[in-house]
This record gives C-alpha cells, structure tokens and sequence, in this order.
C-alpha cells in the first residue's frame, strides 16, 4: 500500500478508512490531529536564561575592578559590589529555585528560554561558582597590588609583624576576648543555628599532651570541632598604626585566630578556617491572611536568618576534611560549597573604601548641579507653575526635590501632602518633613511600602515613625508591591485649590540619589495631577481604578500600553512612515514584550535598546532581531532611568516610567509611566541624553545574538563616555548659574507672602551656618 502521508504508523493506519488521507479530521479512532504549529518567537534559542543573564551582568561590574582607566579604590568598590550582588543572588534567586527543587520539579515553570529546573540549577551553580571565583582572582592579582603600590595593604593571617603583634594582642584582649563564645560541637553541643550571612571560624582543636585533665569532666580523646562567631559589633577590617604613614589593615578573624588558644586553655588549635552560611532570604507572605501586614513582616524577618542553607564559604586554606565536616553539618550539597579564593565575604570592603580619606585614588568628587528654575526655594510653586520642569540624577541636584517637600510641610496654603517611599535613606529628610507636616495640621499621606527586599526593616521603622507623628500611613494593594515613585501637593491659591506633582523613575533617597542615574519631573499640569489624585485614592481606599488621561499604570494598562505602542510602530514602518523605538531600563525579561519586539524589528522598525542588567532578548538573530541593537552601560554611577521613546510617525511621544519590561513591574507592581509633554523637555531627552548614551563607546557594551556582551572600543574614533560627558557639561552649566546675575529676584521675593519669606530667611542661615 502506498505510504500514509501522515506519518501514521502501520497499525493505525490499517484501521483507518481510504478516505482517510484526504480528510481533514478522522472520524474517530486512536489516531491525533496534528499539533497546531508552534510561533516560531517562541523558541527557546531566542532567549537568554534571566539567572544566567544576571550573572552575566554582574561579570561586566566584576569587569570594572580590573580596568586600569578606573581608580584603583573604586576598583576595590566594585569588587565589593560584586560580592554584595552575588551573596543577594544566593539570597533570593537562588533560595527560590532550591525552594522549587523541594516542593517539586513539576510546579516549576521555566522561563521563555525553556530551561528546565534541574538543568538550571546545574548551570546557575557552576556559573555563580566561576563569578565567585573570578572575584576573588581579581582582588587578589589586580587590586591588591595595586593597592600595596599606593600603601593600603591587608596583613596575612599568619605574618608576623613585630611592629603590630602588640598592638593586635591589647585590642584582641580589650576588644575583642570578651565577646567571644567557643561553642563545642559534640554530642551535648550541636551545631548551633547561625544567622543568615554572619562570619565565622571553625577550629579543630586537640587536648594538649602535657596538660593535666580534670577527672571530673568527661573529655572526649583525638581531635575536636568548635565554632565561633566572629563578632559583627567590630569592625571587619582594623586599621594598625604604622611608622611610614601607610595603611595596614588586619581582618577580625584573623586577629580571632592569632589568639584562639585563649579561648582553649589546655588545647592546641590544628586548624582555624573562616567560613559564612548564606540562607534563602526571600519573604513568604500570605497578604490575604495576613491581620496585620506590618507585624506579618516583622515575624518574617526574625525567620529570615534561619532560611534554608543555599551557599558555605570557607577561606581558601580550609582542609579538605574540615570543608567536607562543615558541608555535612550545614546541610548544604557538594554543589553549594565555594572556596574562597581572598576573603570570604568581600563585600565588607566598603568600609574600607570608606574609611580611606585619598581622593587621589577615588573618582574625582562631583557635586550635582542645581536646577536654575528651582535654586530659590520659597518660588519653586510660581516655577512649577510656570513650566513641567525635568531634572536628570545624579548630575542635577536631588536637593531640590527633598527642599520642595521641606517647603509644602512649612507653607501655610499647603493643605495636603501624599507621598509614596518605597525606599529612603536612614536618617531621612522627607521623613522628617512629612512629620513635620502632619505635626503642624496638615493632611498628610505616606504609602510606604513595607515589601522592598531588604529594606523592610528600616521602612517598618519609618512607618512607626511617621504615624506616631499624626501621618496617616498605609501599605498599598494586597498582593501588589507599590513601585511607584510620586508625590502629590495641594495648596490653596487664590481662592482654590492647585496641586502639585513630583513624579519619577528613581526612589526618594537623598542618598543613592547621588550613586544612581535618574529622573524626575515636577509638573502643575491639571491633567496629570488628576490622575495622581484618582491613583492615591486607589492606593488609600477600595476605590477601582478610573480611566486615566495621561498616567499609564501597572497591573492594570501598562503591559497593554506597551504593546500597543510596538504595534503601532510596526504600523508606521509598513506605511512608510517613520517608525523607531528606543528603550532605557534595567532589565528586560518579558516574553510577551520581547515577541512584539522581534515581530517589529521583522517588519524592519529600527529599535535600539539600553538594558543595564538582565536581558532575556537576543538581538542581531537573523530574521529575527537583525533590526534590535542591545548594549549595556557600566561605570561610575549606576544607570537607573527608564525612558521610553516611540517614533510615532514622525511625532514623538517620550515617557519616563518606574517599571522596567519584567512580569513583575507589569503584572505585581503598582508602577507609573508618565509622558513628557513639555516640547522642550522632550527634545532635551531625545537630542541631548539618549543619542549621548547610545554613542558610549568606552564604558558601553554590546549583546551579540548568542546573548554574550563585547566591550566597545573607540578604535580610530573620538572617545565618548556618556557620563563623563554629563559631568563635564553639568559643571560647565553650573559655573553659568553661579555667574548669572538675577536682578529681578529681589522684587519677586518682596512679593513673597511673609511666612516663605521667613522661610527662605531661615534657609540662607541655615546654609551659611553649614
């Protein structure tokens, strides 16, 4: 009989009528219909994995330790936030793939890259394993040469110095022996419960042979285990006197060590080893059963540092015996044990960057610039009325944003402040003022949101604080973190009622504020303050979410937003009419987003995107993203905006946004993403910012099709650094500021009402006096 052109097996096919080729559907019978064809932008190999994608990340940090271009402290810096990163990675992303690992394979989704559960563990185990590694090759064949050259240098555990015995055996006997606790581990002592992160040393101990024993006490004969913890009260690294003026450092736990036989008497120590167990950190909360979401959180922060093991560290010289008793005894596999090759732990070496007062060695210091519409605080109102006013962080000076808060908590007509923190710095200015505020009589709102990873001990605090203070605290949504960074004033003027509001892509953080590339704007646009007023209502009350003029918010139309505007773009490239995007963010991870994305660079839009971290698209496959350009920029501040911009045919729309393109900020997050409707701003956007960064070819990298980055070179071209090139134009522009001569300001400030007058009085004393 002729073949069955369905690929049928024989013994189906017999029972199957002669008709059957020709139909479309069998009338019954064991055979299948075929599957419907997958969509090809589904793919696995068109995705870069979101775990592996951020450890890539984070070696083009790792890349910056070793650049001799960047001064070598903030080399150090940089190998002290790759340790940071990667012990948050274990934390989190890898506590909750172990978490998948024991509740099942099968209730694991992968990701759009198709990678499986155990596939992935292996992979993320051995890439996590080879970026821990490589930090510590880079501290120690990089940094600490270089360091030594400029007198910084760290004494070995087991140098001897006399010129610092002394000195460390007084601070060990006075500082440090008594807030030691030799735990043993045997039979009657198990091991004990260490918190997540602390520091520690494992010592093999053994009886000394010419020391007496007691009869009275059962002391078991060889060789025995004790841990210490070494003391987090105490600095990690302790600066030593020296004679040259140099710098010489000692870690605790080696200093720990030196003396241990203190803490033994009649033992002899074999072996100290320093090791760290990092547990999985990430928040289990049950919002919906949750009574009370601020005391469901704190019990889940004591719960925290006793998750489940995820990561040991052991110094580098740690015997193979003691490593394998230390696996056993922290219930951690074989797959879970790294060796550190420098320090365990390097992400205490901020403080040592810190501490060093050299800034020949630093980054040359930069002092943001002020906005010249915003530097006479008492008319920030008349300014913002006047005109949308965008600031740019860390270049221009976030102190205007915390100066117009202190403003409205003083002003007399403002009757209403709503503020969201997600987070702040710890001893915040805002904070005080939204207090004040409410301390004086006004209505004042904060929507803290008591979720943001690691920060949810300190923004308990403030929220304690800030309700004893008379603000009327609230935590958002049940089951959604509230991302979104806005602030909302309204003042009585002229017999109504004017809001002001402040809306950004970065927190209200004086501090990292400074570290972070941002962006915020102020606006009175009534269309836009509107939409905050109805969003604050939402956030506060049971209200659903209205229609919005011009606020585009997450869960409920952002992902939709999103993809119509890359649909729409694929419209003007078919019509021949001008089509382009051209995206800022942290991470891209979306699948949905990222297939809209390659169907419009197949309709041939030009799309180039700027993806600091996590990027699960590939560009540059052909017939598929040959139109998509990704590239990556890693330098002195951390790039932090998220701007969007669609050509439109030709008219231009320009949004900033709290969200980056991941599930999370579209589906889980309460996010914002607001146009740029001033003419003047947005082309400040698009013609002086985002071509700048685009031609980085110094500190930019590249994302080729099989998801690996290239470091740009200018080769025969001009060098550009874009925040090189933002630093110098924003001094260039401040100069002008300082030199500019405001004759009017005199006769504005007589019309001030004499309660900002008095304000603004206050301030130049307060200026003067700092």
């Amino acid at each position: 009989s002729a073949p069955d052109p369905r690929g049928l097996p024989d013994p189906v096919r017999r029972t199957l009528p002669p008709s059957w080729s020709k139909t479309r559907r069998p009338p019954r019978g064991p055979a299948r219909l075929p599957r419907p064809m997958k969509d090809p932008l589904k793919a696995p190999e068109l995705y870069n994995n979101r775990e592996l994608s951020w450890l890539e990340f984070n070696r083009r940090v790792l890349s910056l330790a070793t650049r001799p271009d960047v001064p070598v402290l903030e080399r150090l810096k940089f190998i002290a936030i790759t340790g940071s990163n990667l012990d948050e990675f274990y934390m989190v992303r890898v506590g909750g793939l172990e978490r998948h690992r024991r509740r099942g394979e099968a209730r694991f989704e992968p990701g759009p890259d198709g990678l499986g559960l155990r596939e992935l563990l292996t992979q993320v185990s051995d890439h996590a394993r080879e970026l821990y590694e490589a930090t510590g090759r880079a501290l120690l064949d990089s940094v600490l040469p270089e360091l030594a050259k400029n007198g910084i240098r760290f004494l070995g555990r087991d140098e001897v110095d006399p010129a610092v015995q002394d000195e460390l055996q007084e601070f060990y006997r006075r500082e440090v022996h008594p807030c030691l606790t030799p735990i043993a581990i045997d039979p009657a002592h198990p091991f004990p419960m260490l918190k997540n992160g602390t520091l520690n040393l494992a010592l093999r101990v053994q009886h000394h042979p010419g020391s007496a024993r007691d009869d009275r006490l059962e002391q078991p004969e060889g060789e025995l285990l004790a841990v210490v913890q070494v003391p987090s009260m105490l600095p990690r690294f302790l600066p030593l006197p020296t004679e040259d003026g140099s710098h010489l450092f000692a870690t605790l736990e080696d200093v720990i060590a030196r003396f241990a036989h203190n803490l033994f008497p009649g033992y002899d120590i074999a072996e100290a080893a320093t090791f760290r167990i990092t547990r999985s950190s990430d928040l289990d909360i049950d919002e919906e059963d949750a009574e009370d979401l601020l005391t469901t959180i704190q019990d889940e922060l004591r719960r925290r540092d006793r998750g489940e093991p995820v990561r040991l560290e052991v110094s580098q010289d740690t015997s193979p015996e003691l490593t394998e008793k230390l696996r056993t005894l922290a219930h951690v596999q074989q797959r879970q044990v790294l060796r550190a090759p420098s320090f365990v732990a390097v992400s205490a070496l901020m403080k040592v960057y810190g501490s060093l007062s050299m800034p020949e060695l630093k980054d040359d210091p930069f002092t943001p610039a002020p906005v010249e519409r915003l530097r006479y605080t008492p008319m920030m109102f008349r300014a913002i009325r006047e005109r949308d006013i965008l600031m740019h962080h860390p270049y221009e000076s976030f102190r205007h944003v915390v100066d117009f808060i202190d403003l409205a908590a003083k002003d007399p007509d403002v009757v209403a402040i709503k503020q969201t923190l997600y987070r702040t710095s710890g001893d915040s200015p805002i904070v005080r003022s939204l207090a004040r505020a409410a301390e004086a009589g006004k209505q004042v709102t904060a929507l803290v949101e008591l979720k943001a990873r690691f920060d949810e001990a300190n923004n308990i605090q403030w929220a304690m604080a800030l309700e004893e203070s008379g603000v009327h605290v609230v935590y958002g949504l049940i089951g959604l973190k509230t991302h979104c960074k806005m602030l909302l004033v309204t003042r009585r003027e002229g017999g109504k009622l004017t809001r002001y509001l402040h809306l950004a892509t970065g927190n209200y953080h004086p501090s990292t504020a400074r570290l972070y590339t941002d962006m915020g704007l102020f606006t009175a646009r009534e269309d836009m303050t509107h939409d905050a007023m109805l969003l604050f209502n939402v956030l506060t009350g049971y209200a659903e979410l209205p229609k919005m003029q011009r606020l585009i918010v997450s869960p409920f139309t952002l992902r939709q937003h999103v993809l119509r505007s890359i649909e729409r773009e694929i419209e003007h490239a078919q019509a021949g009419r001008p089509a382009g995007i051209k995206a800022k963010m942290n991470s891209l991870v979306d699948g949905e987003v990222i297939r809209a994305l390659y169907r419009a660079s197949q309709a041939g839009v030009q799309i180039d995107l700027m993806v600091r971290g996590i990027c699960c698209l590939r560009p540059q496959v052909p017939g598929v993203s040959e139109n998509i350009r990704v590239q990556s920029i890693l330098d002195r501040f951390l790039e932090h905006t998220r701007v969007f911009w669609w050509r439109n045919g030709g008219e231009d729309e320009v949004y900033l946004s709290s969200a980056d393109w991941m599930p999370r900020n579209l589906n889980r997050r309460i996010e914002v993403a607001f146009p740029v409707l001033d003419p003047a701003i947005q082309k400040r956007i698009v013609e002086d910012i985002i071509p700048v960064e685009m031609a980085d070819n110094t500190f930019a990298w590249d994302q080729g099709p099989d998801g690996q980055y290239s470091l740009r070179s200018p080769g025969e071209a001009a060098a550009v650094r874009a925040q090189a090139t933002f630093v110098r134009l924003t001094r260039k522009r401040a100069h002008s500021v300082r030199k500019a001569v405001r004759p009017e300001l005199s006769g504005k400030l007589e019309r001030l009402s004499p309660a900002l007058r008095a304000a603004a009085a206050q301030q130049r004393r307060q200026r003067q006096e700092g």
